[in-house]
């Protein structure tokens, strides 16, 4: 029998087919065949007068590809459509069936949650049909999708310095926008500060006579230190035992926010290597998924996983060392379709693995494998200690903890976000009094709410419930990359252009374009995928709310004025200015349509060093599409070209230009010296 399975990407082809027998072809759609079309009305390919029916065409590059699809679904018995485990996949499995013209009788969807050979083999042996209802969320997300970004962002770029807008792009960029005018409006409270040094440990004043004690300025600092000795009473130390549990296994967001905080990599980053482990790696030995499916918000673990994973930590670490299933509360609006992100085997430790992974797809892996032992291990135990101090009736604290049982801090103390204070033992100390070295006041102001990071941003989306673990890390880059936000020490800045976006689509769309609005509709886009809800009605309780305010905004929003340059253009006389076109800035004539002037960019030349090949100056340029590379000014007479920007300096060994890599590091492309 001659069956097609047909999956999302190359790589994971690949390693399915060797857990295959022979009655097996396993082939790759590449991701998404099909996509909206860009006719109709505004463009949007969606008949929104006929129940919103939606056109779709061949993805721009793909009709070779559908059409080998074609062929092979036209010789197979069975075409199994095992695409990715969400409703992404979902959607492109319904366009399979429906570009390949399939019938219901020749075709099979099943899904894998881990590209291991058992979980691969089960999923074949216990195939399902499309669910309709998961195609139609999608499918409405889409389509949604499609009419805000397509009307919003031609009014951004008709009306304002922006370049897009979206239905979630623009709710995450006003977050980052209302965060920075908190910063901006905030005004700093002086308070001042106690504190008492000992040989051991430091203790802050924190009450007067049992009441507590506020210090807004240094004249009040300074009566309390006169009032003070440097001997203190012991008046009271409290130990009490605490439980401190593992955290929950990653989901989505979390993943991505933990790589942010402990391996400094952007959710881009993340989210390319986790897919890389899910879809396969060689091992040596065989070609297998290291982890589950990287797109979820759930922190369910399987059976087997949890089972074999205590056995694993029995055997390890001991009986003692071996905790249980916590059921934690789920994100707002979250989907368990699958598991937690995991080590497909608790057997495959980092360290088993390290000579077959990239430095980064190691860190990630081991991050991965470390949060979900560590979730089925015991809790720490520690001894909380705190030690009342009291001088001539002001009352110092200090607190602590003592490690008494390690539990899963064993494997987990590297990724821990503090460390405790460890007190010495009071029940020691031969007398109630102890003295100390020295008493000092501190000033501090009131600080603002901190600017959001990436991580950040993240938690706080999942937490209003707007976005799906499938779009924060597009999210992220979309806003970086339209120049709506800078990075400055690793946190969000909102630029010019992102305070006018924001303000110009709070102006006229504040009802549309707001936390709560996005997400009471990721709850209907949920509940359309449970079929409780009809997504034409969806659609149209949407369109009927938003039509009147484009078509007002189109009418009323003001529009920005160019800038001008100070120069007059030599056809007309008009005034020069700076517009924005697709591939980015440049000056024309203020006068257009009328006149057509364009001023041609000049080039700097001079910081980017001579050719290696012919020692003419290298000069900046783009690709048609716009892309920046260095080329010799000499061209074409001399072919020489790099991606990376020369640094004007020479190779000490070879003296060849030095370039400037993606990761900052400065390289000779020659002889390989690295700066």
């Amino acid at each position: 029998m001659n069956n097609l399975v047909i999956v999302e990407s190359p790589a994971k082809s690949k390693t399915i087919e060797k857990y295959l027998g022979s009655d097996y072809k396993v082939v790759s759609s590449k991701g998404h065949i099909r996509d909206l079309a860009t006719t109709g009305k505004y463009g949007l390919g969606i008949d929104i007068e006929n129940n919103f029916t939606p056109t779709y065409i061949a993805i721009k590059g793909k009709s070779k590809d559908i059409s080998n699809l074609k062929k092979l679904a036209k010789a197979s018995d069975k075409v199994i459509l095992a695409t990715d485990p969400d409703r992404e996949g979902e959607a492109i499995s319904w366009h399979l069936y429906d570009e390949l013209k399939l019938k219901d009788s020749d075709y099979e969807r099943v899904v894998f949650n881990e590209i291991t050979k058992d979980v691969v083999v089960n999923s074949i042996n216990n195939p399902r049909k499309i669910d309709m209802d998961l195609v139609k969320s999608q499918e409405t997300r889409r389509m949604l999708d499609r009419i805000i970004g397509f009307r919003l962002s031609k009014l951004m770029q008709r009306k304002t310095g922006g370049k897009s807008a979206g239905r979630v792009q623009s709710v995450a960029l006003k977050l980052v926008v209302d965060r920075e005018r908190e910063i901006m409006a905030f005004v700093p409270t002086e308070y001042w500060t106690i504190e008492a040094d000992f040989k051991e440990f430091r203790a802050t004043l924190e009450k007067y006579h049992n009441k507590k004690i506020e210090i807004p300025n240094e004249n009040e600092a300074d009566a309390i230190l006169a009032k003070l000795d440097k001997a203190f009473k012991i008046a009271k130390v409290e130990e009490k035992e605490k439980k401190k549990a593992p955290k929950d296994p990653f989901r989505t967001s979390t993943l991505q926010q933990m790589a942010a905080n402990k391996l400094n990599f952007s959710s881009s980053k993340t989210m390319q290597i986790a897919q890389k482990l899910y879809e396969g790696m060689n091992i040596g030995s065989e070609t297998v998924g290291l982890i589950t499916y990287m797109r979820t918000d759930s922190t369910r673990l399987s059976d087997v996983f949890v089972n074999d994973t205590k056995s694993y930590i029995k055997g390890k670490f001991g009986e003692e060392y071996v905790g249980s299933v916590k059921h934690s509360k789920e994100p707002l609006n979250a989907q368990d379709a699958h598991e937690a992100i995991r080590p497909t085997s608790i057997m495959r430790t980092p360290e088993s693995l390290k000579q077959y992974l990239s430095n980064d797809e190691y860190k990630l892996y081991r991050l991965i494998y470390i949060r979900s032992l560590a979730y089925l291990m015991s809790s720490a135990t520690t001894l909380a200690t705190t030690v009342d101090l009291e001088n001539n009736g002001y009352l110092f604290k200090a607190t602590g903890s003592v490690l008494k049982f390690d539990g899963y801090l064993k494997v987990y103390q590297e990724y821990e976000d503090s460390e405790d204070t460890v007190l010495p033992d009071f029940k020691n100390y031969q007398s109630d009094v102890i003295v100390a070295d020295k008493i000092e006041k501190i000033q501090h102001f009131t600080k603002p709410a901190p600017r959001y990071t990436e991580a950040s941003l993240i938690k706080e989306m999942e937490s209003l419930g707007i976005g799906r673990p499938s779009t924060y890390a597009t999210i992220m880059k979309t806003i970086k990359d339209r120049g709506y936000v800078t990075i400055e020490d690793k946190k969000f800045v909102p630029t010019d252009i992102g305070f006018e976006t924001t303000d110009k689509l709070q102006e006229f769309f504040s009802d549309i374009v707001n936390v709560e609005y996005t997400a009471e509709m990721e709850t209907e886009l949920d509940e359309i995928a449970l079929n409780k809800i009809d997504n034409v009605a969806v659609l149209q309780k949407f369109y009927t709310e938003f039509a009147p305010l484009v078509e007002k905004a189109f009418k009323e929003m003001t529009k920005k004025e160019p800038e001008k340059t100070g120069e007059v253009c030599p056809e007309c006389g008009s005034e020069l200015v700076v517009r924005s076109g697709k591939y980015g800035e440049f000056v024309a004539c203020s006068n257009y349509p009328k006149c057509k002037y364009i001023k041609k960019e000049v080039k700097e030349t001079s910081s980017f060093g001579t050719c290696p090949k012919c020692q003419h100056d290298i000069v900046e340029r783009r690709t048609k599409k716009g892309k920046v590379f260095y080329g010799c000014s000499n061209y074409p007479k001399c072919d020489y070209a790099t991606w990376y920007e020369p640094t004007g300096e020479v190779c000490p060994n070879c003296e060849k230009s030095l370039l400037v890599k993606k990761n900052k590091n400065i390289i000779c492309e020659q002889c390989g010296y690295t700066k």
